[in-house]
């Protein structure tokens, strides 16, 4: 009769189970609205300071100029060429290498002392400061292979050190997520190996494999120490025409302008970081597209 009588739903003990649950169901769905508000008012509070500062800032003149020792002649485009090439030396190397290296671990590696010590080292590459991949660069990328200083190529090749192991973890945990009964149907009707990996496995882990591109190349495009460590912060009077050529990107850009005496680069700043914003609204819009584009449903 005891284990009938707690069972049962009748009661008014049970009805105050009922109404306890439903009472802490509200109270997390409101703790969650406020977190989710809060996120939302300090990104509000950040946009429309930086606009109220900085509208006034932006002009054909400070869009299409370079980098001056006079405000009003200050621009960004230097800065934004840079950002682009820099960013494309990023994605050009990072996304191959770590994506095939995210493949060969998860398919083809064997289980074994020596992958473990590979996948801890990517994990732990994935947490260590920005600044130490910025020591990397400049002694490996200009003190031994003596590359061109304060370039889009050395700022790109050190980012890409940055941002692979993210593309390695994300794009791993995107192919554990293919369902092994594709691999098995496939292998089924006599697919081999690498017919299994490239026509099926990668086309459905391409969106997740995406998501943490987007995530490494947001991350690179906001960096400053590692490529004020390479050179990245002089003073640049004219766009480059190349990757060997010597740029700024627009985080140091902004870096620079707000230490600057001179109360016309507050204004500066800002703008700046308006276009900043808008170009990584932009990249990070295009990349979301792309992994729409190419999802697929199982």
């Amino acid at each position: 009769m005891n284990s009938v009588a707690l069972t049962r739903w009748s009661g008014e003990d049970a009805q105050r189970r009922v109404a306890k649950r439903y009472a802490a169901e509200r109270r997390f769905k409101l703790l969650g609205l406020l977190a989710v508000g809060i996120s939302v008012a300090f990104l509000v509070f950040l946009l429309a300071t930086m606009l109220v500062r900085g509208v006034g800032g932006l002009s054909a003149t400070f869009l299409a100029g370079s980098d001056s020792t006079d405000p009003a002649m200050a621009g960004v485009w230097g800065a934004l060429k840079g950002s682009f090439l820099t960013i494309l030396v990023t994605i050009g190397l990072a996304f191959p290498v770590g994506v095939l290296s995210a493949v060969y671990l998860e398919e083809f590696a064997p289980r074994n002392r020596w992958t473990d010590l590979i996948e801890v080292s990517i994990n732990n590459l994935a947490a260590v400061p920005s600044i130490i991949f910025g020591l990397l660069g400049l002694a490996v990328f200009l003190n031994v292979l003596h590359l061109p200083r304060s370039a889009p190529l050395v700022g790109g090749l050190t980012l890409a050190l940055m941002t692979m192991p993210v593309i390695v973890i994300a794009g791993r945990n995107a192919i554990k997520s293919v369902p092994p009964s594709i691999r098995d149907a496939a292998l089924g009707v006599g697919a081999s190996k690498m017919q299994v990996v490239f026509h099926h496995v990668l086309p459905l882990a391409l969106p997740g494999i995406l998501t943490g591109t987007i995530i490494g190349m947001a991350r690179a495009l906001g960096e400053t120490a590692p490529l004020l460590m390479i050179g990245m912060r002089a003073f640049i009077a004219a766009p480059p025409q190349g990757i060997s050529d010597p740029a700024t990107v627009l985080p140091v850009q902004i870096f620079l302008w707000s230490d600057e005496v001179s109360r016309g680069f507050v204004e500066k700043t800002s703008a700046a970081i308006i276009v900043l914003l808008v170009f990584m609204l932009l990249m990070n819009g295009l990349a979301i597209y792309l992994r729409n584009r190419f999802e697929r449903r199982w």
